[in-house]
């Protein structure tokens, strides 16, 4: 079997526009779970009334519907509601929800392997909540729980795949045009390995790495 390498280099341009635009997606839904997550198992943590079953239903809502679904709501469902978000927009949303969820389950696991004596330590040190948090907790907790962030982190990026039923110009939605168009099915799918290789070996070398420095407090060496 022969490739097309004329039509794999005519396609690099589509291919490197829309590795970009994946990229932001994943960016920007990765952060927002980030700060999600860490809000989540924070109210969690401190049990803090209404809010820990309002982040208690969140949680099992998000983790217990897929992705596409989700997109979906937010894509077509909310036009019901007079509520109309961009593709883009829409994207991140969904990785958000989606995200924050697993990542407030890391970061308690982060958070709960931390030695209360430590923590009680701080309080007679008359630490307040916050200090206690930011000074003893996060540190710590983000040491315990890298292995599960660095993980939700890659499986965040491989979700990008699905943003792209709802319009969205990312990998997947290139590959399957111009498989649509041109019925170059291998050589498009070829390039569509390539690029998400591009993407998650990297990150996946950088996780690894950090994960180690962490570990071992070697950052700066």
């Amino acid at each position: 079997m022969s490739i097309n390498w004329e039509f794999v280099i005519n396609s690099i341009p589509l291919y490197q526009k829309a590795l970009i635009l994946t990229l932001k997606l994943a960016f920007w839904g990765i952060l927002a779970s980030l700060l999600i997550g860490f809000i989540c198992s924070v109210v969690m943590y401190y049990r803090i009334k209404i809010l820990k079953n309002i982040v208690g239903i969140y949680i099992e809502v998000s983790r217990n519907t897929p992705l596409l679904i989700q997109l979906y709501f937010l894509y077509f469902g909310l036009t019901k509601l007079g509520i109309s978000l961009s593709e883009n927009a829409c994207a991140i949303i969904g990785l958000s929800f989606l995200g924050g969820s697993y990542m407030a389950e890391a970061f308690r696991g982060g958070i709960e392997a931390v030695s209360k004596s430590q923590i009680e330590t701080g309080l007679s040190l008359g630490l307040s909540k916050v200090q206690l948090i930011r000074y003893v907790i996060l540190p710590q907790a983000f040491s315990f729980s890298i292995t599960s962030i660095g993980a939700n982190c890659i499986f965040l990026l491989k979700e990008t795949s699905i943003v792209g039923a709802i319009a969205v110009l990312d990998l997947m939605n290139i590959t399957k045009d111009l498989i649509g168009i041109y019925y170059n099915t291998f050589e498009s799918l070829l390039m569509l390995v390539i690029a998400y290789l591009i993407i998650l070996l990297p990150m996946s070398f950088f996780l690894t790495w950090l994960e180690r420095k962490v570990r071992h407090a070697e950052f700066g060496n």
